[in-house]
């Protein structure tokens, strides 16, 4: 079993080493080899995804993603920003369907924004599709506005588009993800006024003939927002394009207490997946020891169990990570009156003891 293990920039190195700690704590033989991602590969290689990086994804059964991104990048070229190296992992190896699930723990109902009723016992699979839509539609750029209300001015244009497979086999992997679950998939568009999610909607409805054992409902996108903040515990599956899935699962994450319990899957059609935290590379606080590494533990649970074939290991570490919140530990970002505040080390080494 090859593991890839890009851990990034900013707090990525912290948790992605604590996530390291766990899978090595486990009675399996892994091959882990390190290579530089982001801004790290872009210091060093003059590229965010350096050839030698992309080979050993490639390569690799799974990868263990950490994060990228600093500010201090942010007036390269986008070619060169350290969130190209994400995308262009995404395209090169066909990670098409992202799973975000959003569970809220017991014992984090008070660490949630909302009301403990309104989230205890959540456990929503947000299923974003992920290589398509306005983040890689082509054509795009700057041009001089050839109409509109001020032709000659300089403009900004991205081409929103899906094909019909495209749709059909993120939409097959949401219902077969609810056959697991509680056989309910919200698919979430913008109908009324895109032409790109008419398709959509209307491909998926198409695919749920072939699935009457799920229930399927529509919904618009700001209502699906809206509706995850009144009654987060009514939807089971949610699925839906790149961008609105990249906006809906980080509001889900928050249900949940904090960014920093969310995991997240990217898979392809072979099972070959990349494994991340759903939170960012966050600067502010990289190097300071405060970071949450539980989201990058339980990717790697999700590794072991989609891309691995290791489902007990990946139970056990889930199991693990429950165990620690029982007795109280809590990085800053879950942390309330009557729990023991620890950073990102004391949390990493709780967990490989609690397996």
């Amino acid at each position: 079993m090859k593991i890839a293990v890009l851990p990034g920039d900013g707090i990525g190195t912290e948790i992605v080493a604590e996530a390291v700690k766990v899978l090595k704590a486990l009675d399996l033989k892994f091959e882990l080899e390190q290579a530089d991602v982001g801004g790290a590969a872009y210091d060093k290689h003059g590229h965010p995804l350096p050839e030698a990086t992309l080979k050993l994804a490639r390569q690799a059964d799974a990868i263990l993603f950490g994060a990228v991104g600093d500010w201090k990048y942010d007036k390269l070229e986008r070619q060169f920003r350290p969130e190209q190296a994400i995308l262009g992992l995404r395209k090169a190896l066909g990670l098409f369907a992202n799973f975000r699930p959003a569970i809220c723990y017991e014992q984090l109902t008070h660490a949630s924004s909302l009301k403990p009723e309104l989230v205890a016992g959540l456990d929503i699979l947000i299923i974003r599709e992920l290589t398509g839509d306005i983040y890689f539609g082509q054509p795009r750029g700057r041009r001089s506005a050839p109409d509109g209300h001020f032709p000659g001015a300089e403009e900004a244009f991205d081409t929103m588009r899906y094909t019909r497979p495209e749709i059909e086999r993120i939409a097959r992997v949401a219902f077969e993800a609810a056959r697991k679950r509680g056989r309910r998939v919200t698919s979430v568009d913008k109908a009324n006024v895109l032409e790109t999610f008419q398709l959509w909607k209307d491909v998926v409805t198409e695919v749920h003939q072939d699935y009457a054992d799920v229930q399927l409902d529509h919904m618009y996108v700001d209502n699906a927002a809206m509706q995850l903040v009144k009654e987060p515990k009514k939807f089971d599956v949610v699925v839906t394009g790149n961008m609105f899935g990249d906006i809906l699962s980080d509001e889900a994450a928050m249900l949940t207490g904090s960014i920093g319990m969310l995991p997240s899957a990217s898979l392809n059609d072979k099972k070959q997946g990349l494994y991340e935290p759903s939170h960012g590379s966050a600067p502010d606080i990289a190097g300071k020891g405060v970071a949450n590494p539980l989201a990058t533990i339980l990717s790697a649970a999700m590794m072991l169990r989609f891309s691995l074939g290791q489902p007990e290991a990946a139970d056990r570490i889930e199991a693990a990570v429950k165990k620690v919140l029982a007795e109280g530990l809590r990085t800053p970002d879950i942390h309330s009156t009557g729990t023991t505040k620890v950073g990102t080390r004391e949390m990493g080494e709780a967990v490989p003891r609690a397996l």
